[in-house]
């Protein structure tokens, strides 16, 4: 199948495309919908494949074979309504990242193996950026822009795969595709995943059930959001909740577990700067938290803060109900509080270190931090996994805020077990939680975790049965 005739005969449709729907539009004034117009571009591409597979018995001898003519026909279907060659990727649950430094320096990623190269993904840096163009068109949440006046997008794909690109302000178009393999997570996936034990998960749980504020920390792809999804899978299916995010990608409102969830989804400008320096159109989380609050919520969830709508949303933390969740990146948990003051600070110039400590304190009740280990480079695996749970616990010493480690590494295990109980334990004891479950200062992990460099020089763990612990593969 040759690129450049798939590319030529997607034009040739769209062109023809354009003009039904124009044609029908002044006829009924309606537009059509998705699935009708990808029908029709159906039809249309079987007969642009049949003259092309005409011309082409004419021009060699020979015809093209069935094969080769429906994978023309795909490709396309792909140009034009999905993602060209990207498609194939999208479309492998196993892949998790595809990154492109130009058209044809694409890398991708699977579940625990390293990054690997393949072909180009297009014949020109100009059909890259084309590409993203017609994806950024397509996109559902109301067209994004992607030119030398617009040089970054950032979309969702279909299946929720979150896009990122830039152009202009680099030599070449780069684009990062990330996945989330867990769409549907709940704490016993996070259980199955090696995320949490059972003492961690039911630990969560309660904290939900209990309305606790809670913060999710991380790096990026280090299961943010799976795991995020999975505590609002602990909400009460009767209450009404609130998404904010930039792009969908907790997809709560299709889920089906809660009956209520308002989606908020941000919204770029169009590119024109108004006297305030901001595009115009343009709306923000921070923006949109304001109108959520008088949507009657009983819990907002951001997916993810980036900037200064941390204020805003430690205020809902302060002034609602309980039980708001939000993500945030962080390298490690000893950097949580300087992050969210340093984003605070980006709110104006009224807002002071100690205020952004302040507003710390009085809104968060738990922080969540997830790590990774990626021993891929050296024959192993990569372990997502809970390292802490951290209790805000007033302000403390300088008037920072005060952190209780509820759950830490310990005696070289990196995941979290139960450190110190804390001090809201009977609220979460109303909430169902069996305080026992911390008593075990391993967890209820069944063995350490196994690692291919573990700190205590060459070689595996020891035997868990040597201190007396359960045995038993992980």
């Amino acid at each position: 199948m040759d690129p450049a005739v798939a590319r030529n005969l997607k034009r040739r449709v769209a062109a023809a495309l354009h003009r039904q729907i124009s044609d029908e539009q002044r006829a009924t004034a309606t537009d059509p919908d998705q699935a009708g117009l990808r029908q029709r571009g159906r039809a249309l591409i079987e007969e642009e494949v049949a003259r092309w597979s005409e011309d082409y018995s004419l021009a060699h001898g020979v015809p093209p074979t069935r094969e080769q003519d429906r994978a023309l026909a795909e490709a396309v279907y792909d140009l034009l309504f999905r993602a060209g060659r990207l498609q194939p990727y999208l479309d492998d649950p196993e892949v998790e990242n595809i990154v492109a430094n130009g058209c044809d320096d694409v890398w991708i990623s699977r579940a625990d193996e390293p990054l690997r190269r393949v072909p180009p993904i297009a014949e020109s840096d100009d059909e890259l950026v084309e590409l993203l163009q017609d994806l950024a068109r397509r996109h559902g949440g109301g067209e994004r822009l992607l030119s030398t006046a617009h040089p970054t997008l950032a979309l969702r794909l279909e299946g929720g795969m979150r896009l990122q690109a830039l152009m202009a302000v680099t030599p070449r178009p780069y684009v990062a595709i990330r996945r989330h393999r867990v769409a549907s997570a709940t704490l016993g996936d996070m259980v199955r995943l090696g995320a949490v034990d059972a003492t961690l998960a039911a630990f969560l749980a309660a904290c939900i059930r209990a309305r606790k504020n809670v913060m999710v920390t991380g790096t990026q792809g280090v299961g943010k959001t799976s795991l995020l999804r999975a505590l609002a899978a602990e909400i009460p299916p009767h209450e009404r909740i609130g998404t904010l995010e930039t792009e969908y990608e907790l997809w709560l409102h299709e889920l089906g577990r809660l009956h209520q969830v308002v989606p908020m989804e941000a919204r770029e400008g169009n590119g024109e700067r108004g006297p305030d320096g901001r595009a115009a159109g343009e709306i923000s989380i921070g923006d949109l938290i304001p109108h959520a609050l008088r949507m009657t919520l009983n819990r907002i969830i951001v997916g993810e803060v980036r900037s200064s709508e941390v204020v805003p949303m430690l205020r809902v933390m302060t002034n609602g109900e309980g039980g708001s969740m939000c993500t945030l990146h962080a390298r490690t948990p000893h950097m949580i509080v300087d992050r969210i003051a340093e984003l605070c600070l980006e709110y104006g110039p009224r807002m002071t270190d100690a205020l952004a400590y302040r507003l710390t304190a009085n809104a968060l009740d738990f922080v969540v931090h997830l790590t990774m280990v990626d021993e891929t480079g050296v024959g192993g695996r990569r372990h997502r996994f809970v390292s802490h749970v951290l209790e805000v616990a007033g302000l403390g010493e300088g008037g920072r805020p005060a952190m209780n480690e509820v759950f830490a590494p310990r005696d070289g295990e990196p995941r979290g077990v139960p450190r110190t109980p804390p001090s809201c334990l009977d609220d979460l004891r109303r909430a169902g939680f069996d305080p026992r479950l911390l008593d075990s200062p391993h967890g209820s992990w069944s063995a350490p975790l196994q690692l291919q460099v573990d700190g205590r020089g060459p070689g595996r763990r020891p035997d868990p049965h040597a201190n007396g612990r359960e045995g038993g593969a992980r």
